[in-house]
């Protein structure tokens, strides 16, 4: 189990090192199988800083490129060779100065090095936001603010950020570990045992409330064996897109690919309280009705992943009026899953039979 230290200081307010932290939850039972620094750039963006480009001349030797001075706070300015078609005198840039390694597709990252491009020198890179794993955009280098200050590090412009990611061995009895708030109570416990004071912090949700019931889809349980309580929740007005910031860093610390907004909530929600949620858009829900039960032997089923499974008959499903949309805790179908196009999403909080889940899963590898 992954958890973020940066994550789990936002349930609990302790101001010690993350060995120290370690080491008291190994005493509680939750033992810690090592420690990793994460960073929310790669490289931490180590060498890269802002400059201003103080002029910008056509390349003598090549019609593509440009030959540039820039200002880095250092002593002198730095002859940089750029072939940005967007790089103009004044602009605000981050620079990787000589030396700095930057990584784009080339996990082992590559190094700036003082060179002669078409017989001019280049001290650095005027830098586009892929080229510093900041983004995809390679239309040009990354212009800056006007007001971005001369000579700043790059990550402290940007509040780069690093974490230490816990790594712990759980055992399949400590089920209530399995999320950062779960791991915050223990640790909490841990250090109240050692007198060193700590306040947990669970957010609220005193803001929550009904707006209106105008879309409500009911649900219906055949199969209570299999599934002990259900609830379903109508979201109207999403707007699915990219994620902000914050919540791309928190996934991306533990493993994680941000994929969209209502995506990865839901992840969030998994690794904040351990309990699973599953976004169905409420749109490709027939008949405006969820029920929750078994399926002929032999039912094919396309999942996720664009292969179609065939049922065994004691496989739980969510299903519509008309179809299955999804292998209860295990699998989303191809067609029932959120899209760019998803405007309402009924967001599903359930509790299925563990063995159940677990003989499906299986079954279907």
């Amino acid at each position: 189990m992954k958890i973020s230290f940066s994550w789990l200081k936002d349930y609990l307010d302790v101001d010690l090192p993350v060995e120290k932290v370690a080491e008291v939850l190994t005493d509680t039972g939750l033992e810690v199988e090592g420690v990793e620094t994460v960073e929310s750039v790669k490289g931490g963006l180590k060498g890269v800083v802002v400059g201003e480009v103080m002029s910008c001349e056509q390349h003598p030797n090549a019609d593509k490129l440009k030959k540039t001075t820039v200002d880095v706070g250092a002593e002198g300015l730095l002859e940089i060779v750029c072939g940005a078609p967007n790089v103009v005198k004044g602009q605000k840039v981050l620079v990787a100065t000589v030396g700095t390694v930057i990584y784009m597709d080339n996990d082992e990252g590559f190094k700036i090095k003082k060179s002669k491009i078409r017989g001019e020198v280049s001290e650095g890179m005027i830098c586009a936001e892929d080229e510093l794993g900041l983004g995809q955009s390679h239309d040009g280098i990354l212009a800056l603010p006007a007001d971005a200050p001369i000579g700043m590090l790059a990550a402290e412009y940007l509040k780069v950020t690093n974490d230490s990611v816990i790594e712990i061995g759980l055992t399949p009895n400590r089920t209530d570990a399995m999320c950062h708030i779960g791991v915050a109570r223990d640790l909490r416990a841990g250090l109240l045992r050692q007198n060193i004071q700590t306040t947990l912090v669970i957010p609220s949700v005193d803001s929550f409330k009904v707006e209106n019931n105008e879309r409500v889809i009911p649900v219906k349980i055949e199969d209570q064996e299999a599934c002990g309580q259900y609830y379903g929740l109508t979201i109207s007005g999403v707007e699915v897109k990219e994620s902000p910031d914050w919540l791309k860093t928190k996934l991306n610390s533990i493993g994680l690919t941000s994929i969209n907004t209502i995506v990865d909530v839901t992840n969030f929600v998994l690794h904040e309280t351990g309990h699973p949620l599953h976004a169905f858009d409420a749109d490709k829900i027939a008949g405006d009705k969820i029920v929750v039960k078994t399926l002929d032997a032999g039912t094919k089923f396309v999942t996720l992943d664009e292969k179609e499974r065939e049922l065994h008959q004691d496989d739980l499903m969510i299903c519509d009026s008309e179809k299955p949309l999804c292998i209860a805790g295990v699998f989303g179908g191809l067609t029932s899953g959120v899209s760019e196009k998803t405007k309402s999403v009924f967001l599903e909080s359930a509790w299925f039979n563990p063995v159940s889940v677990r003989k499906t899963a299986r079954r279907h590898g």
